[in-house]
């Protein structure tokens, strides 16, 4: 049942009956999604012998009257034995001009009962746009997902909890359980590719399984943009205000795209400031602090700093770890075989993969991609074999060199140390993590590093590098100094 009216059954509207047979040619021509995110929550309205097509918005109208309205007029014709003339308006046109008493309405064929209303930032490529669908979350598919600019893959089960996002992941179960005591609004802010968005994502989710009757909206800043620079030229300003500021929950991820665009930064801020003092919920995410946001605007920054601030931190190895096995296992379900892979091929991604979770999650995807199930018997050489033109690309600008610089700075020694004889625990320890270091992040081979390090054999290469895999996983310290060289060394 629509959410705009009252619906009749098909037998008490017979307008109702004819729509119904208009939409499914429709699906078919259109496709599931297309249809979902135009006319999804298109509803047939009544009036006498007037008929009209109410579409949830006036940008939803305009795509529906230049893609789809010839077609609509060709079929309702086919179908309604009547003749009726059938109109095209937008929600707001037509509760403008409506009479006071009710009015019958058929909603669309095939659309679930307990329908949910979300504001979509990714409806089609071509048309920026705002628009409200209905969903049904139990029967969602995957394409009606990505139309909405929700990823069902993005759920809180997916996602992995450690030291890093700890704290965020529990702010974000709280927003989704609509708890009191919410602080408002929530930042969550942190590098590129650590999970922000898959937290919002999931958060979203979340807060419609456990309150149907609420509105979130969720859309990405670049989205609220380019929407609001649309209503702005097509003069529908107060039509985007008012699907904005009607949200239970507003959700806006990167909202940093803003700064430096006055008239949006402008915009948000006050839709910031109408949800917060109607007490409505604002979570936006951000790839650094407010305080870091120097070209936004002060009383935007100001406001996005009054509520509370949740930073993610870059993954350690036992969240990258984890990580790794949680996606092991979706892909092996995915492709029915079994989740495993050697310690060691996981020990070598978790390691040399630290800078983003989805190069982490895309270097697994290239093995599964290459090897299938048989990644369970893959060596370490033969993922390194696969995965060498992706690290040659990454890794061209560093060098030996510059790994014992790195090296012999952090832990206070002369670069001449760690090519010396000394065998003593202070210098030893360091230089057999430089070779580590270089047999991780460079291409040169093992008797190549040895030469580097005072003509020593690819023998004790090899023996540092097993040496360092061995202790990085007893020895938290040294695994922590690895990580902040390996950041170092990657910028």
């Amino acid at each position: 049942m629509s959410s705009g009216g009252i619906a009749e059954t098909m037998t008490a509207a017979p307008a109702g009956a004819v729509w119904a047979k208009t939409c499914q040619a429709l699906k078919r021509e259109l496709g599931e999604a297309t249809f979902g995110s135009w006319l999804g929550q298109a509803a047939l309205r009544e009036t006498g012998a007037e008929v009209c097509l109410v579409a949830a918005t006036g940008v939803a109208r305009d795509w529906i009257r230049r893609h789809a309205w010839r077609r609509i007029g060709e079929l309702w014709a086919q179908n309604d034995p009547m003749g009726r003339r059938l109109d095209l308006k937008s929600r707001m046109e037509f509760d403008a001009q409506a009479p006071a008493a009710p009015v019958s309405m058929a909603a669309p064929a095939a659309i679930a009962p307990a329908a949910l209303s979300v504001v979509s930032s990714t409806t089609a490529p071509s048309e920026p746009t705002v628009v409200e669908i209905e969903v049904d979350l139990a029967a969602a598919e995957p394409a009606r997902a990505r139309q909405q600019g929700l990823q069902e893959r993005f759920s809180f089960d997916t996602f992995v909890p450690g030291p890093a996002n700890e704290f965020a992941f529990a702010v974000a179960r709280r927003v989704a359980s609509w708890a009191d005591g919410h602080f408002n609004p929530v930042l969550f802010h942190g590098p590129y590719g650590f999970g922000k968005t898959h937290l919002l994502n999931a958060l979203a989710w979340e807060a419609m399984r456990t309150a149907p009757g609420k509105r979130v909206v969720y859309l990405t800043a670049e989205r609220f943009t380019s929407t609001f620079v649309k209503a702005l030229q097509d003069r529908q300003t107060a039509a985007f205000k008012e699907e904005l500021r009607n949200a239970d929950l507003l959700l806006i991820d990167d909202v940093q795209f803003v700064a430096g665009k006055t008239t949006t930064q402008e915009e948000l801020f006050h839709t910031l400031i109408a949800l917060v003092e109607d007490g409505r919920r604002v979570v936006m995410t951000a790839d650094r602090s407010p305080a870091e946001l120097s070209e936004m605007e002060p009383r935007l920054r100001s406001h996005l700093q009054a509520g509370l601030v949740c930073g993610i931190e870059p993954a350690d190895r036992t969240l990258r770890l984890g990580i790794l096995e949680r996606k092991l296992a979706t892909l092996a379900q995915q492709g029915k075989f079994m989740p495993s892979a050697r310690p060691e091929v996981l020990q070598f991604l978790a390691d040399r993969f630290t800078d983003s979770v989805r190069e982490l999650e895309g270097a697994l995807n290239t093995l599964v991609a290459r090897v299938g199930g048989d990644i369970a018997r893959l060596t370490l050489d033969e993922a390194q074999a696969i995965l060498r033109p992706h690290l040659a690309c990454n890794d061209r600008r560093v060098t030996v060199d510059q790994i014992q610089k790195a090296v012999a700075e952090h832990y206070q020694l002369k670069q001449a140390d760690l090519i010396s004889e000394r065998r003593a625990r202070a210098v030893a320890r360091p230089r057999q993590a430089a070779m580590w270091l270089a047999k991780q992040i460079t291409t040169r081979s093992l008797p190549d590093i040895g030469r580097r390090f005072g003509g020593r054999d690819h023998t004790t290469v090899l023996h540092a590098v097993r040496r360092i895999e061995a202790l990085k996983a007893e020895d938290a310290a040294l695994a922590r100094d690895l990580d902040v060289l390996l950041r170092k060394l990657r910028g």
